[in-house]
């Protein structure tokens, strides 16, 4: 995903793809989402359509807006990395907010993950400060949004495709709307007075949107987010969440080498030390939720 977005940077504005690719993304999902609700004689009520306003603006308003840009400034491989430490974050939102007990295994993985981060970041030599804020940025909101939708899902008794089918379709509408008022005169000059904001003024939605790219856009919209996020939760439904967490320490192990097959990115030592630590973090994590499975 991380590599594909990198190379139609020059091609569509951030704020643009994300739009595209999670309006298409949730009406991909909406089949399914129906379907569950018409199996389980569910009705979506007031309170449920607040919640999925609450998390598309911080799943795709916020989160992916940071993860578009972080890509932008910095490596696919490394924002990949960083991306996949989303669960760790949702971790610790979900002992602050909900005050959820973390067993040992949890406080280990957490620990050994954020030695991984900070091996990849490299404070004492930080050489690309905006992309790896940006992608712990979105990794962090992320966490958010994961911990605040499975509290609404929880609250409401809702399964996890309709809530991230009404929640994309929520974002990209919220997104439609900023990207409309991106166009009024007075706030497309203030934008257009900052070299950091440009990129939000007069945002484009079908620029660029032809047949010759029907094929990249087909892969960013509907096999990732609406089929990539489907799969994840049939995956969870199947085979619990221990097995749907595998995709956390694939994505940072696959990425890098994707990377570096594909776009010819090279991996620095760091990235290399910082991706195992990072995976073994994610072991320790995966380990701990099978033996709660079989526990109970």
């Amino acid at each position: 995903m991380e590599i594909v977005l990198k190379t139609v940077t020059g091609l569509y504005n951030p704020i643009q793809l994300n739009l595209i690719r999670f309006l298409i993304g949730g009406l991909v999902l909406l089949p399914l989402a129906r379907h569950d609700l018409k199996v389980n004689g569910q009705k979506l009520s007031l309170f449920d359509y607040s919640m999925f306003a609450l998390t598309g603006f911080l799943c795709v308003v916020v989160s992916m807006t940071l993860y578009q840009l972080a890509i932008i400034y910095d490596s696919p491989a490394t924002v990949a990395v960083l991306f996949s430490c989303n669960p760790v974050f949702a971790l610790m939102f979900a002992f602050l907010l909900l005050h959820e007990r973390l067993d040992r295994a949890e406080v280990l993985s957490l620990l050994i993950t954020i030695v991984g981060l900070v091996v990849i970041v490299n404070p004492a030599n930080l050489t690309n400060p905006i992309g790896t804020s940006l992608g712990i940025l979105s990794a962090l909101t992320f966490g958010f949004y994961s911990i605040i939708s499975r509290w609404a899902a929880l609250k409401d008794d809702l399964g996890g495709i309709p809530m991230t089918a009404y929640t994309f379709i929520a974002g990209a509408i919220e997104l439609f709307i900023l990207v409309s008022i991106s166009h009024i005169h007075g706030v497309s000059a203030w934008l257009n007075q900052s070299s950091w904001l440009k990129s939000f003024s007069n945002i484009p939605v079908l620029t660029n949107i032809t047949p010759n790219h029907f094929l990249v856009l087909f892969f960013i919209s509907v096999c990732v987010t609406g089929g990539g996020f489907a799969f994840y939760f049939l995956a969870m439904q199947r085979g619990g969440v221990a097995m749907a967490s595998l995709v956390f320490f694939i994505k940072p192990a696959l990425a890098p080498i994707l990377a570096m097959i594909l776009i010819h990115e090279r991996l620095t030592t760091n990235m290399v030390i910082g991706i195992i630590v990072i995976i073994l973090g994610s072991v320790v994590s995966f380990i701990d939720n099978q033996r709660q499975q079989v526990v109970s």
